[in-house]
């Protein structure tokens, strides 16, 4: 594929976006404002990756978004949307400079509407903020991830993020019902809306949940809300291995008819890192590694029994033990154990690859083998963790303190290609949350075929035929 030239921003043009959003909402010729910009949260150690925008325009409305739109494809300017930046794979990285388009203060819910269970919002609301506020009124939005207290609509909508709770409620493009979108030469679209039914031509909307801000600037979103269950348990269930673990997994479900809210795994590297970093002592000496197990329903007793039937379930295949946690307090100290983890993985060395690899949930003991002995292989700190009922690995692996920076980016690509190998064999893929960005172009062709891949590239063009939005990421440019 030609790549594309990108003309530079010059005062002119710069001069334009203060006229489109004022003179407070654009920064330029500023490194230390523009530096926040220049990274995501997966690429925030690793300053090789860094990139510095030559403008960042925070707008408020979707004219706005239009017009800077209709500049940059006049005038050959790559453009990179902005939700919170806490994307692991560099989506929101303005590779070739341009203009990021921060959505931080387009952040309203513009319309709560109870009689058909659907909420409007810009996409800068923080989707932790929006449940807080739906919780009052008995009602939530169930495609929400794990990074529910910092990441915003947008980005959710952008990645088709999904997290603890999808074995049950599904990710996010299955909530998605309506989106206003700003097309790279400006003009504004709408697909979907109040609808829980439409098969009115092609499925657009859907097109454009996952497609990582490469096709459309997404400003309005009309997301589909359900009843807040009435009640909820939670569970750590404790075993001598993770193999252990993850195996009861798949038979558990069909067995007993019960499908939980969520069933998280961590391994033994995790546990005692976690542990570690809480400054707490392991529940239970001899465990190796756990499942979080939480259910919900509207009748606390038949939840409680439930609950405690998939905790039997486990002891009778060799869990060590169960403990349940019956106040709301208590049970999100259970669940700190898991949101925690990541964090302190990370702690083990700035140099690590954090991977969201997905399989048929009932591979997932094959994945996590094949993770520990690439770990070995390549000298590596590797460490599992994940949603294990709907089949998603995330592996953190990390630089040993005895090895060089040198030897750590030399192993690197090595290390990616295999892991995405050892997927693909078990019949998975690269990611099932965290996206491509850019992080996985070089392997894509790995996993997916060269008609399937021209067919991706056709459909970027006719949205993007100038490549200046979120150049780059997912397909290249």
């Amino acid at each position: 594929m030609t790549t594309r030239k990108y003309n530079p921003l010059n005062a002119e043009l710069i001069a334009e976006l203060i006229k489109i959003c004022g003179e407070s909402n654009v920064i330029h010729n500023d490194p230390e404002k523009m530096e926040k910009y220049s990274f995501d949260e997966g690429y925030k150690t690793e300053l090789n990756r860094h990139q510095m925008p030559e403008a960042v325009v925070t707008v408020t409305g979707t004219e706005e978004v239009a017009a800077i739109m209709k500049l940059a494809n006049r005038e050959l300017i790559p453009v990179t949307p902005r939700g919170a930046g806490s994307g692991l794979t560099g989506g929101a990285v303005p590779r070739y400079g341009g203009i990021v388009i921060s959505f931080e203060k387009m952040n309203r819910v513009l319309e709560l509407d109870k009689e058909n269970l659907m909420v409007t919002v810009e996409p800068g609301v923080i989707t932790n903020e929006l449940n807080q506020m739906l919780a009052a009124e008995g009602l939530f939005f169930a495609g929400y991830p794990m990074s529910a207290e910092t990441c915003f609509i947008g980005g959710n909508i952008a990645e088709n993020a999904g997290g603890g709770r999808a074995i049950k409620y599904g990710v996010t493009g299955r909530y998605v019902l309506g989106l206003e979108l700003v097309l790279p030469d400006g003009q504004i679209v709408k697909f979907g809306g109040k609808l829980l039914k439409d098969v009115t031509g092609y499925n657009l909307l859907q097109l454009i949940v996952g497609s990582e801000g490469t096709l459309g600037v997404v400003t309005k979103v009309i997301l589909k809300l359900l009843p807040l269950p009435r009640a909820r348990a939670v569970m750590m269930v404790f075993f001598d291995s993770l193999q252990a673990a993850v195996g009861v997994v798949p038979a558990m479900i069909g067995t007993l008819r019960i499908i939980p809210s969520s069933i998280e795994f961590m391994d033994s590297v995790s546990i005692e890192t976690t542990y570690a970093s809480l400054g707490q002592k392991k529940p239970h000496p001899e465990m190796k590694a756990l499942l979080l197990i939480e259910h919900d329903g509207n009748d606390q007793d038949i939840v409680r029994q439930e609950a405690l039937d998939l905790a039997d379930y486990c002891l009778d295949r060799g869990a060590l033990d169960a403990i349940m946690a019956e106040t709301p307090g208590e049970q999100e100290k259970l669940w700190k154990i898991r949101t925690h983890c990541p964090e302190a993985l990370y702690a083990i060395s700035e140099l690590r690859v954090s991977e969201d690899l997905v399989v048929p949930p009932s591979n997932i003991p094959g994945l996590v083998s094949a993770v520990y002995r690439l770990a070995e292989k390549y000298d590596v700190i590797g460490a599992c963790m994940g949603h294990v009922g709907d089949g998603n690995v995330h592996a953190i692996l990390s630089m040993n303190k005895e090895d060089s920076n040198e030897s750590w980016y030399e192993k690197r690509p090595l290390l990616l290609a295999d892991m995405y190998e050892a997927a693909r064999e078990l019949g998975g893929t690269i990611s099932g949350e965290h996206g491509i960005g850019d992080k996985r172009i070089d392997y894509l062709d790995r996993i997916i075929g060269p008609v399937e891949l021209d067919l991706m590239r056709k459909i970027k063009e006719q949205f993007d035929p100038n490549y200046i939005l979120n150049p780059g990421k997912v397909i290249g440019r």
